[in-house]
């Protein structure tokens, strides 16, 4: 067994090299940029671990898609934007279709058969003490090559949605697998994942957050933002995602007498249609920021859609929030834990915005919901799970024996479909899919 980290007396790597002995632990945050929550997520609990030990610990937060190699796969962040967007229902029809351990077994280890060299690199070039996955689809990639190559490190997982997960999130290879939410928890025992493997905590909320002590009057008062006026936050992630544009134009037409802050993230081109609108003083237009504990902790709502990211950084800030829609199907479960929860109401569509903010500005609704917020999450989900890998670097990565990675029947019955794996052809983009091709035929 290969064993990094600790010393080197003589053992050498897979590729036939002497290990580089590391005095330092090293935590590799698996990720996908598939959406800005893993990676959010990862750089939340790596700046908890700094908050608890400094330097004393390395991390590092590595898209392990991105580095496979294999067309599509690692073009990930690319594929993801488009079937969040054009092609929804695409989307949804994956999901359901590999949302079984099984299924998720026999895809990814077609992916494995084609990716796991250029994985073992990552894995080469930082030699973990633990890796911590923030993403479902790379669980089994990172459990297989740590028995392939029987690798010494820990393998933890970290679940970033609260509700509806996907079956890939329950990894029997893992040591641990660390939970936000009850129904978190009790989904993953629903497919099989034993007990003692699993933590309840908070969600992985950057420590900012939690740590924010300023008063709304403050917040404001260095935002250069009215103090007397309602304030309502508009965001919808780091992209700038989704009908931003008519849900700011209802909300100004319905309550002109509102603060509006809108954030459009990195969507430049949404920033200068909305800085063109002529909106009142009232509605300032923000693009990619830093500071969002700021701009919450500054304000009475927060509009944003059901991500888990932004969604849990309001609810830490307790500020209710309305929902406006969710992204596929791993989404619509942030829906009901809000309106289980009570924590704020969903808006089906930009033009019933109207109807439900003037609810959820109702004083009675209001301050109801505000009450409630103040023990509805736990506020330091970020340091809870620091404290969990920390002390995972002090226990022994198991022994195992390696395997020979067993391929799934369809593949085995037809020795040509494990050439198509590991030959996948070159996709720059899905778009070229949809082109017809000569006779009129389509792929």
């Amino acid at each position: 067994m290969v064993r990094w980290g600790a010393s080197g007396d003589g053992m050498v790597g897979p590729f036939g090299e002497e290990p580089v002995v590391s005095a330092t632990p090293r935590i590799l945050f698996a990720i996908s940029d598939t959406g800005g929550g893993h990676r959010s997520g990862a750089a939340a609990i790596a700046a908890a671990i700094e908050q608890q030990v400094g330097a004393s610990v390395e991390t590092h937060i590595i898209d392990i898609f991105a580095h496979t190699g294999v067309p599509v796969v690692r073009d990930a962040p690319d594929v993801y934007d488009k079937l969040s967007t054009r092609w929804l229902p695409l989307f949804d029809a994956l999901y359901q279709l590999t949302d079984g351990r099984r299924r998720i077994d026999a895809l990814t280890r077609l992916v494995y058969l084609a990716a796991h060299r250029n994985i073992l690199r990552v894995l080469e070039e930082i030699r973990p003490t633990l890796v911590v996955s923030v993403h479902p689809l790379l669980n089994r990639l990172v459990g297989n090559a740590r028995r392939t190559y029987r690798l010494s490190f820990r393998f933890i997982t970290v679940v970033t949605d609260l509700v509806s997960l996907h079956a890939s999130w329950a990894d029997p290879d893992a040591e641990l697998c660390i939970v936000p939410t009850d129904e978190a928890y009790a989904r993953m025992r629903s497919v099989g994942m034993p007990a003692a493997k699993l933590q309840r905590t908070g969600f992985p909320v950057h420590p900012k957050f939690a740590a924010y002590t300023g008063s709304r009057s403050e917040a404001q008062a260095r935002l250069g933002l009215s103090q007397e006026l309602f304030t309502v936050l508009l965001t919808s992630g780091g992209v700038g995602s989704g009908n931003m544009e008519q849900l700011v134009r209802n909300i100004h037409t319905a309550f002109p007498q509102l603060q509006l802050l809108v954030i459009t993230g990195r969507n430049s081109a949404l920033r200068e249609r909305l800085d063109a609108c002529g909106f009142s003083s009232h509605v300032r237009v923000f693009g990619f920021v830093n500071n969002m504990e700021e701009f919450m902790a500054a304000s009475d709502i927060v509009v944003t859609k059901a991500g888990p990211g932004t969604l849990m950084e309001a609810l830490v800030m307790r500020r209710p929030v309305i929902v406006t829609q969710a992204v596929g199907m791993q989404e619509r479960g942030n829906i009901d834990f809000v309106l289980n929860h009570e924590l704020g109401l969903f808006c089906p569509s930009i033009d019933r915005i109207a109807p439900v903010l003037a609810e959820l500005m109702q004083p009675e609704t209001y301050a109801a919901t505000a009450a409630r917020l103040v023990d509805a999450v736990p506020p330091h989900g970020a340091a809870q799970i620091a404290t969990i890998l920390l002390e995972q670097l002090h226990l022994a990565p198991p022994e195992r024996r390696q395997r020979r990675l067993r391929l799934p029947a369809a593949v085995l019955l037809r020795p040509r479909v494990a050439v198509r794996a590991l030959r996948l052809p070159r996709v720059r983009s899905l778009a070229r899919w949809r082109r017809p091709l000569s006779g009129g035929r389509r792929h």
